[in-house]
This record gives C-alpha cells, structure tokens and sequence, in this order.
C-alpha cells in the first residue's frame, strides 16, 4: 500500500545540506579557534548538531504527525539562532569586524549559490538548472573554502553567520509549508481515517471522498465544508466525527 504522507528525503533540501556545511564548519572552527576546555566548544557543536538532526528527524517523523515534524523543524531552527548569537559573542568580545547584511563580503557568500548555478547550468537545456543540491558535501564545502577555511577567524565566523542567516530563511519557508498543509490536507490520523472511509466505498484514490457528497456531509450550520475531528475529551474521546473546518468561527459536526 501506498503511503498516505511522504518522508524522508531530507537529504536532498537545501536546509539540510547548509546545516550539514555548519556543522562540519563549525567543528573545525571550534578546533581551531576556541580552548578547548572552554564549554563554549560543546555548545557551539551541539548547537550545530541539534539544527542538523533535528532536521532528517522532522523528516521522518512528517509520515505520521505533522505536529511533531513542525515541533523539530522549529527546534532545528532555534539551536542554529543559538549558534548565531555563539558567533556574533565570538566577535563582540574579541573586538573584530561584524559583516553587515549590506556589506560586499556577505554578498558575495550570498552568491555562491547564483553563480554556481550560471557556471554550470546547462544553456541548451534551461529546463535542466544546475544546482547545489546535486553536489555531495565535500564539493558543497569547497565552494566556501575561501571563508570557511581562512586563517582569519573573524572571516570564518562572518561567513558562518551569513549561512545560518540562509539556513534560518529556509527553515522559516519550510515551517510555513508544513503549516499550509496541514491545515489544506489535515493531520495524519484525519487523512487515514479518509482514507478508510473511501476504501468502505470502494474507492482507489482517497481524494475521490473529498468529492462525494453522500459520505462527507455538508456543514449543519453555516454549510460549509467538514474535515474529520477526534474527540479529545469528554465521553467519546478518541472517536472521530466531523467538525466544521471554520471551526472556531463555527461550531456545527456531524456524526461519521
């Protein structure tokens, strides 16, 4: 049988593959740069680690519950504001240079991205970009060499900033998805209760439900559209039933 939600394949997002870069970067620049028996040295790599693990967990973890997707893409993006703030410290304490988000050098670490794309997409073909996505984490890396492996911390550090910068974007977009589909599709237990009825009726595609009238009823109150509920309290918890999807502008259900 088919799965109803799709998982994994964390490897191949960008999200991922920059919080991998910050790690392995911030290992080094942890080596290099920081004492270490400070536990400034634990926070910042696992800090680093946390936004990289909890990621592929995410991932995993959206076949079954959106919830606890959204709860570990927003711990991943909270351990790498964490790093973020580890890194300004760095140069704040130390009296070096902060990057601007304006300035030529964020820019061009910016870039990367873009003029990797212009080198190495294919002019005959535009429907076939090339892509950072599609290289392994070594070659990844390599494109930053020049700022993640300088001898100058603060370069290495600037340029750390700017990639949580980027990875922070990425996750912010990727919550916001998770968001919208959750409330377009519903949760996991909602889709496999859909599912279950449309395998009653003898359908193949559990979309088809959302088509019949005669086993999704219409709104008892204000008509509008129902989604599947489960009762959390009260006598009938834990059954299902449909509930208004304006809830909670709108109150009215409709027994399964």
């Amino acid at each position: 049988m088919k799965k109803l939600r799709p998982s994994g394949g964390y490897r191949d997002t960008c999200s991922f593959q920059t919080a991998t870069l910050i790690y392995d970067s911030t290992v080094w620049f942890c080596e290099k740069f920081v004492d270490s028996r400070s536990r400034l040295v634990d926070q910042m790599v696992q800090a680093a680690r946390s936004g990289r693990q909890n990621i592929a967990e995410g991932s995993r973890a959206s076949a079954t519950s959106s919830q606890t997707e959204l709860r570990l893409i927003n711990v991943a993006r909270a351990s790498l504001e964490e790093l973020l703030l580890d890194y300004e410290d760095f140069l704040r304490l130390r009296r070096l240079p902060q990057w601007g988000p304006d300035s030529p050098e964020a820019g061009a670490v910016r870039r990367v991205p873009q003029e990797f794309r212009e080198r190495h997409s294919n002019r005959a073909d535009p429907e076939d970009p090339a892509d950072l996505t599609d290289l392994n984490d070594q070659q990844r890396g390599d494109l930053y060499a020049h700022w993640l492996g300088h001898a100058d911390p603060a370069v290495r550090a600037n340029a750390l900033i700017c990639l949580i910068h980027q990875a922070n974007y990425l996750l912010d977009r990727q919550i916001g998805a998770i968001e919208r589909q959750f409330v377009e599709g519903g949760g996991y237990s909602e889709q496999l209760a859909t599912a279950r009825l449309a395998h009653r009726a003898g359908k193949k595609n559990p979309t088809d439900l959302a088509e019949r009238s005669d086993i999704i009823p219409a709104c008892p109150q204000c008509g509008g559209a129902l989604a599947l509920r489960t009762a959390k309290t009260g006598k009938n918890a834990g059954q299902q039933f449909w509930g208004c999807a304006s809830y909670p502008d709108c109150k009215g259900t409709s027994p399964i």
